[in-house]
This record gives C-alpha cells, sequence and structure tokens, in this order.
C-alpha cells in the first residue's frame, strides 16, 4: 500500500508514503528539515539499513495526531509485530508510537545520549571555569592592593587552571588512544 495525498477537513492536502511491506520488528522514527525548512517525519526498518525497502513511512509535518493517522493505515497485526523503535526525546515521537505499535519497546538513540552526556560536561566546565575566573580576578585584586605581581597557579603541564578549564572541552571528548 502507498498513498500520497489525502484530504482532510481542513481543505488542505497532508502530504505521506507509507510502505507497509517494508515494516519490520526493529523500526526508527526521526524528523528531518529539507532545505525550504519542510518538517518531515520518516519511519525506516532497521534491518534494511538504509538501503533498498527501508523506507515504511515519509510523513509531512511532526505532529503526533498526523503521524498516528498515517501510520494507522498500516495493519493493526503488522503493527503488533514491531518490537522495537528507536526514536530522539520528542515527546511528540513518544506519543504516536506508543498509540501506534502499543507492543512496543521505546529506544533513544545514542546520538541524543550523547548529546545529553555533551551538554552536561560543558555545563560542568562552564561553572567550573567562572568560578576560576572569580578566584584569579580576586587574587590577582588583592596582589595588586598588597603591592604583590600576581602569579596564577601553574600545574605540571604548565597550565593555569584557567587555561586548563578553557581547552579541556576538546580533550574530554577524544578517544582513550589520543
Amino acid at each position: 500500500m502507498s498513498g500520497f495525498y489525502e484530504w482532510d477537513q481542513r481543505d488542505h492536502a497532508t502530504q505521506y508514503l507509507v510502505f507497509e511491506e517494508n515494516s519490520g520488528p526493529r523500526l526508527s522514527i526521526d524528523e528531518v528539515t529539507l532545505s525550504n525548512g519542510e518538517l518531515y517525519t520518516y519511519v525506516t526498518n532497521k534491518a534494511a539499513r538504509g538501503r533498498k525497502g527501508s523506507l515504511v513511512a515519509s510523513i509531512q509535518g511532526t505532529r503526533s495526531k498526523d503521524i498516528i493517522e498515517v501510520l494507522e493505515k498500516i495493519p493493526l497485526q503488522q503493527r503488533l509485530e514491531v518490537e522495537e523503535v528507536t526514536l530522539d526525546m520528542a515527546a511528540n515521537m513518544k506519543a504516536a508510537v506508543k498509540e501506534v505499535f502499543p507492543n512496543v519497546r521505546m529506544v533513544t538513540d545514542r546520538f541524543h545520549v550523547a548529546q545529553l552526556a555533551h551538554d552536561a560536561v560543558q555545563s560542568v566546565r562552564i561553572k567550573y571555569r567562572w568560578k576560576e575566573l572569580d578566584r584569579e580576578n580576586k587574587a590577582s585584586k588583592a596582589a595588586r592592593q598588597a603591592g604583590e605581581k600576581y602569579l596564577p597557579e601553574q600545574l605540571v603541564n604548565g597550565d593555569t587552571p584557567r587555561q586548563l578549564l578553557a581547552r579541556c572541552r576538546y580533550a574530554l571528548y577524544k578517544s582513550e588512544n589520543k
């Protein structure tokens, strides 16, 4: 079954494609922004590894209601056979998957998990860098008031803590062998 233009009550076309024959036990769902800013939701079969037969559905937009409406065109028996869906952390995708594939285990894709971890590490690094800047500024001001020259602490690698916290952003994400 494949369809493409369906009219709804608001008198405009909702564009979609459904290839139910490409469905399988392990799917992925994600949104994609095309070059002119149009948003589409794609459902793919992971077993096809991006090759021929991987597209299960392409749906214009990202609203849960629209995604559910299109994916329900796949027969229920076939939807019940889906065991796992990989998705990002968007609430609309989670709601659609939960509604359409009732027996499914949802898995957050590793890119989004890595992004969360990266953001958390960045946040902590920046917090410590600001603390170090404040500490260094206070120490510099105190040295000036005492008529002394301020010399920041030097680590064994020659960096000051402030320099290390500025540069370590890149070191934290290198592989162990580098």
